[in-house]
């Protein structure tokens, strides 16, 4: 017994640090809450400073063509932790009450359990929204040694709420609540402060920094879904004010309503906090072997009572999330890895949110789950020491209102809506990024090879009813 663990802990050492004596690369996913793809200065935007993601983007790759997996909070994270589009991905949307629908189960692989493997450090510090408490989808349940935040969407939407979760505990907090009056989200009624003590958001920098210098020794990977820019939908109602921040910082004299300076207050805040984690990782001197993402779960939010025009934030794109036009799914996406990344280099490619698990998987030297789709953009990142491999097409399904699907396949995009074949929409991305000109009717072949992939990619689902299921 002694020798078959001796031999299983230098099987899990030779792992984490190959022949050359250099460490597995750490992994950083940051993730923005419903940032759109024009909100960064990099990607376009104006008035919102953001100079620290702009560095970023000057010393590391900017992605012009990433996606989301979803054009909302839950599904889209499904997809980004279990690498399956949204016609195979178990959450397929916001679950309203039934938060059953909302949790990964044990069957369902993340891309922290395949890291773990791979004798990682793991952990989540921010807003999770795929199981709560008691549920197979609860975070320690999926691959990660550690959890600070929120596991509840809804609790996620108040920033100075009564507690957060550190593990299986609830760390107390100074804040004091007042509750909307509907229906309850996995026993959470939303609300917003009436006395704000503790801003979530800066807990998390300071947690994640906190985290980064005590596991700098040995890989990591840290999941960081923060909950800002996305409004406080209750703190909307209630007070006429979703976009909760301590202070508007820089944009405290603009002559704009409080709503607008507290959205632009918010983007500013978070790219001060990811300037500070490149900083530490460049103090600790293991920047160059650590590759930090950031991204955003959707497209923009009109929900903070803030006026969306005065910034632009889906740039040029059409549509904010809920759409699954550019602006719902496409987002402002930068890798960030010296030395292997190449210095203001940009990637055209069209990605998405799940090719997060094979690229990692690739880094840490680990099989790769079977049935994804997913694509490793590693070469891509290394500059193409290899062929990129290219996706045959990306799918999308929303459940909300309409039942809408779309198709991306290099520069043609389908969407349709209802299963019915009479209402799509073809757009040429290349010549129509703002998607105006609907060419269905010129292209009848093209629109039913699209319509073909379409059918091939949504595999149903009992727990998520489509038109066609619901006549069955």
């Amino acid at each position: 017994m002694q020798k078959q663990l001796g031999f299983f802990l230098t099987f899990l050492l030779a792992l984490a640090f190959p022949k050359t004596g250099q460490a597995k690369p750490n992994l950083i996913f940051i993730l923005a809450d419903d940032l759109g793809y024009g909100d960064l200065g990099c990607y376009g935007q104006k008035l919102i400073k953001t100079p620290r993601l702009d560095k970023m983007a000057a010393e590391g790759m900017k992605f012009t063509r990433f996606y989301s997996g979803s054009t909302v909070c839950a599904p889209s994270r499904s997809v980004l932790m279990t690498g399956q589009h949204m016609g195979h991905t178990h959450v397929r949307g916001n679950a309203g009450g039934d938060m059953t629908r909302q949790s990964l189960r044990d069957i369902d692989l993340t891309v922290a359990e395949k890291l773990k493997d791979a004798n990682y450090a793991t952990a989540l510090i921010g807003k999770w929204g795929l199981g709560e408490v008691g549920q197979e989808g609860h975070p320690l349940n999926q691959g990660f040694d550690y959890l600070y935040g929120y596991l509840n969407q809804v609790h996620a939407h108040n920033f100075y709420p009564e507690f957060l979760w550190r593990n299986h505990k609830k760390h107390l907090l100074s804040n004091v609540v007042q509750r909307v009056e509907k229906k309850k989200y996995a026993g959470f009624v939303g609300g917003a402060a009436t006395k704000r003590v503790e801003y979530t958001h800066d807990l998390f920098a300071d947690e994640a920094l906190a985290w980064i210098r005590k596991n700098q020794s040995k890989p990591f990977f840290l999941y960081l879904p923060l909950t800002i820019p996305h409004a406080n939908n209750e703190g909307t109602r209630l007070f006429g004010d979703g976009a909760e921040v301590p202070d508007y910082g820089i944009y405290e004299k603009e002559d704009w309503p409080k709503q607008d300076k507290g959205q632009a207050a918010m983007i500013t805040r978070m790219d001060r906090d990811v300037g500070r984690i490149l900083d530490l990782l460049e103090k600790l001197k293991i920047a160059e072997n650590t590759l930090v993402m950031f991204t955003s779960d959707n497209g923009p939010h009109n929900e903070a009572g803030h006026n969306p025009e005065r910034f632009t934030p889906a740039g040029p794109l059409r549509g904010m999330k809920r759409t699954l036009t550019e602006g719902g799914i496409r987002v402002p996406t930068l890798a960030w890895w010296p030395k292997t990344v190449e210095k203001g280099s940009e990637c055209d490619q069209p990605l998405y949110f799940g090719d997060l698990m094979s690229t990692a998987c690739e880094m840490a030297k680990v099989d790769r789950p079977q049935n994804l789709d997913s694509v490793s953009f590693l070469p891509t990142l290394k500059g193409k020491t290899r062929k990129q491999d290219r996706h045959e097409y990306l799918y999308w399904e929303f459940y909300e209102r309409i039942f809408r699907q779309a198709v991306v396949r290099e520069n043609w995009k389908l969407i349709r809506s209802g299963m019915d074949d009479n209402q799509v929409e073809l757009y040429d991305l290349d010549q129509d990024i703002h998607e105006d000109q609907n060419l269905a009717k010129e292209q009848p072949a093209l629109v039913q090879s699209l319509l073909a992939q379409m059918e091939e990619a949504h595999q149903p689902h009992p727990s998520w009813p489509t038109p066609r299921s619901k006549k069955k």
